[in-house]
């Protein structure tokens, strides 16, 4: 299957910069995959279209400030990381933006210096493996110093110190608990403590996994054939809680409606509703027979996108892409901090 297929066109203009004034103001495109019929609402009427004893499931990952600047000790040259993953403790892969690469070896200086790094090995497209040491926590430092990992496609002419404190709370879902995220799970991004408590109180329950999310997920597919991509690994965990409420409710007629792509690849990952903890590289796309998910709700997502992908086998390509050309003509924001689709 050609990636050219999942190819749509986009307004640079749709592509959210901000996130929209209050969560609850989103925008819901409702799409119902056996009817084809397409609904234009707000987030907040998410309590029109769940009921007891549907199960929400959402994804409690916590994004961390892991975009951090410093400096070469030997040259004072300067160095912008994304830290991504901790792959062994203290050691840490991370994408690296500097105008000469340093070898193995050398030393940085990080965070106004309250943070000190070894190059250990370099990688490709701009990944490296650092040794980073401190005398705090350095997640303690990171919230003193580091910056949210805003994708690229949010492109501000300018990002002043109010705006990077506003990103701190709204790059992150009310419910995040967990720290280990290079991105947001972003469809959890609309949601407020008082939508939760509203489906709540309609008898829907609430599960939360873990998937801690990388850079991979979010990277347009560049080969011409989509089973030549190379999906990257994320670290996952259900708990004994999680895979009760969500076995409890699938028993009692309810559906499993995941909230965001995240949430999506980890009930895929794992066999049957159980407790689980590993890493997943599951790769979703058409043709899928989709086990453990009854309905999504999802932000839009780039043309080529593994993510784009993984909803047309949810709800078929061609009524995917007609699903995204009707949120071009009816000016939805698009990506991270824009609108939303719930898919029934």
């Amino acid at each position: 299957m050609k990636t050219d297929l999942f190819n749509y066109d986009l307004p640079p203009e749709l592509i959210a910069q901000h996130p929209p004034e209050r969560r609850e103001l989103a925008r819901m495109m409702v799409l119902h995959r056996d009817s084809g019929q397409i609904e234009h609402r707000r987030i907040a009427d998410l309590v029109e279209y769940l009921r007891a004893p549907d199960v929400l499931v959402l994804n409690n990952t916590k994004v961390i400030p892991a975009r951090v600047f410093g400096h070469k000790a030997a040259s004072g040259g300067k160095v912008e990381l994304l830290l991504l993953e901790e792959i062994r403790p203290g050691e840490w892969k991370v994408l690296m933006k500097t105008s000469r690469r340093p070898k193995a070896g050398d030393a940085l200086s990080l965070c106004s210096g309250k943070a000190r790094a070894t190059m250990l090995e370099d990688g490709e497209l701009g990944e490296a493996v650092l040794k980073i040491e401190s005398d705090r926590p350095l997640m303690e430092i990171l919230d003193e110093e580091g910056v949210p990992p805003l994708p690229p496609y949010i492109a501000r002419k300018e990002q002043t110190p109010e705006q990077v404190e506003k990103d701190k709370v709204r790059y992150q879902t009310v419910f995040a608990k967990n720290p280990g995220s290079a991105a947001a799970p972003t469809a959890g991004l609309h949601f407020t403590p008082e939508l939760l408590e509203a489906l709540a109180q309609q008898g829907v329950s609430k599960a939360e996994l873990t998937l801690h999310v990388g850079l991979g997920t979010f990277r347009p597919v560049s080969a011409d054939i989509i089973t030549d991509h190379e999906m990257h690994d994320e670290r996952y965990r259900v708990s004994e809680e999680a895979a009760s409420t969500i076995a409890a409710a699938r028993a009692s007629g309810g559906r499993v409606v995941a909230v965001g792509s995240t949430s999506v690849r980890t009930l895929e990952s794992i066999p049957a509703i159980q407790a689980a903890e590993g890493s997943t590289n599951i790769f979703i796309y058409p043709p899928y027979a989709f086990r453990n998910v009854d309905a999504i709700l999802t932000n839009f997502h780039l043309p080529k996108s593994t993510l784009l992908m993984m909803m047309s086998a949810f709800a078929g390509r061609e009524l995917m892409l007609q699903a995204y050309e009707t949120a071009v003509a009816e000016k939805y924001r698009f990506f991270s901090y824009g609108d939303c689709m719930l898919i029934l």
